[in-house]
């Protein structure tokens, strides 16, 4: 498996930050726990990292545009708190359609960095905790570790209080 070619490492190795690319088997859809995919939780399995360090990336829509979440997977996102961040009043999950067209990539496999489309990401303040954190590197199966300050400043990344425990 190569993660070379995806426009999020594109972003990371034009920016000559330092970080570290984690290449796993990623299951196959459908072969979730509960018939669902999890696919933060089967990365931080097949990696060996607890889930707290591992962020999802989720697409969302606020007051009809289009922004980015990014939380550990071991908690929820808060779209309350999210549309607060974002200066708006509603927000729900982008259709999985949008967010992969938006982004560039398949859900599961949607980074914070290299989207398609500019959207405006916000990046959970629990990341602040762990002196690097893993993200996805823009495809299932591909996960980079970079400090979390340095995503902040490749992405744009407003850091808040977005997540709630699951």
């Amino acid at each position: 498996m190569s993660g070379r070619g995806t426009p999020a490492l594109a972003v990371l190795a034009a920016a000559g930050i330092a970080y570290v690319v984690h290449e796993y088997a990623p299951p196959e859809p459908g072969a979730g726990r509960d018939g669902r995919p999890h696919y933060g939780l089967d990365a931080a399995a097949a990696i060996g990292v607890e889930p707290g360090r591992i962020f999802k990336t989720l697409v969302v829509s606020v007051d009809g545009r289009l922004v980015v979440g990014v939380v550990p997977v071991a908690g929820e996102l808060d779209l309350k708190a999210l549309a607060g961040a974002a200066g708006g009043r509603r927000a729900e999950l982008a259709n999985p359609a949008v967010a992969q067209r938006a982004s560039g990539s398949v859900v599961g496999g949607i980074s914070p960095l290299g989207h398609r489309r500019p959207m405006p990401v916000y990046l959970d303040s629990s990341a602040a905790a762990s002196a690097t954190i893993y993200v996805s590197g823009g495809r299932r199966g591909l996960q980079v570790e970079l400090a979390p300050g340095d995503l902040v400043r490749l992405a744009g990344a407003t850091v808040a209080q977005i997540a709630r425990p699951s």
